[in-house]
């Protein structure tokens, strides 16, 4: 008796524990939910056991014809916006951009907690940096802090670690909108990172599915999660290092780049000079002259919202922001404790 009500315990824990999980991953297995499995017929399907010569021959009725050539072929329909025409910009991020307006990203650095997430994504940026190059945290606990609050003030964003596939659809799969890429030193590092943020034909992000696909996030937007998001998910590459200067103006020319960011902090630490030395400040225009000339935004840190064509910026993390605010709220009052001379609290 006691081990049957243990069973029922368990299963009525796992109910309420699915139940507080709404926005669980969607698959993209096509028969995840097919109740008729190995019921299915496939008229054009090659005949068994032999050679349909497709490599050479189209099917009737085939668009692309003569022998199979990725380099020629052309693309289909079946992801075109629900009901045709242009996308509908639903982030309001690539909106405000759009819109000439100047975009902030509020930094959740080291926060694990949904509720300290939620608390920034709704305290007034257009997007958050979640840092996940400079932090330990992983993708399940940015996941969960995403699915908390999808439809805060801010859209989730993400600095990722490197130019990696795995990286990069972790991070759209979990529902980000924004996506910085560091670090990026060549055309070709900067095409690679493209080319995993969008969907064909712009870029190679295949369709594995997750909870961005879902109601709770972005299931449900205008024309369709996969058929609207090449349009909707802001890219912005980092120029940082000597290298990346070199290559800054083919950088910013490459398709899909929204914005190119001039790193003020690694600019300093790859040029050896500090801000406001004549040397770097030649590396922050030589970012600005490349974005410029290519019809990009310009992004940089929340400090440089006056200086010319700079149009997005990286406000303060989540710590810096609770102790602004704090001050904010208690005006003269804030660090005036009492001074005790003894014990651990003592001044030392």
């Amino acid at each position: 008796m006691k081990r049957l009500m243990a069973i029922a315990a368990l299963g009525l824990a796992a109910s309420q524990a699915s139940a507080q999980q709404p926005n669980r991953p969607v698959s993209a297995d096509p028969y995840a939910n097919n109740a008729d499995a190995g019921k299915l017929s496939f008229p054009l399907a090659a005949a068994a056991g032999q050679d349909s010569g497709a490599a050479k021959t189209p099917l009737a009725g085939a668009v692309n014809t003569g022998p199979f050539n990725d380099k020629t072929w052309k693309y289909g329909p079946n992801f075109d916006p629900k009901g045709g025409g242009p996308s509908t910009i639903w982030n309001p991020a690539m909106l405000k951009l759009k819109q000439g307006g100047k975009l902030t990203g509020g930094t959740v650095f080291s926060a694990t907690d949904p509720e300290t997430y939620c608390a920034m994504a709704n305290a007034g940026y257009d997007f958050i940096w979640t840092e996940m190059q400079h932090n330990t945290r992983d993708w399940n606990s940015v996941a969960r802090m995403w699915a908390a609050c999808p439809y805060a003030k801010a859209v989730p964003g993400v600095r990722v670690a490197y130019t990696d596939e795995r990286e990069i659809q972790h991070a759209l799969d979990a529902g980000a909108l924004v996506i910085v890429i560091p670090t990026v030193d060549t055309v070709e590092e900067a095409v690679t990172a493209r080319n995993w943020v969008f969907w064909p034909p712009l870029g190679r992000r295949s369709a594995g599915g997750g909870q961005a696909f879902g109601p709770a996030m972005w299931g449900g937007v205008p024309g369709g999660y996969r058929q609207t998001s090449n349009d909707n998910i802001v890219m912005i590459v980092m120029i940082e290092t000597l290298e990346g200067l070199k290559n800054a103006a083919g950088i910013a020319k490459v398709p899909g780049v929204t914005a190119v960011f001039a790193a003020s902090g690694d600019l300093g630490n790859f040029t050896g000079y500090a801000p406001g030395s004549p040397d770097y400040e030649r590396a922050i225009n030589i970012v600005h002259d490349a974005t410029i000339a290519a019809g990009k935004r310009l992004c940089g840190p929340l400090q440089w919202r006056d200086r010319a064509d700079f149009t997005c910026f990286q406000a303060g993390s989540e710590t810096a922001a609770i102790a602004r605010g704090v001050a904010g709220e208690l005006g003269p009052l804030a660090n005036t404790q009492a001074k005790v001379t003894s014990g651990p609290l003592a001044a030392k």
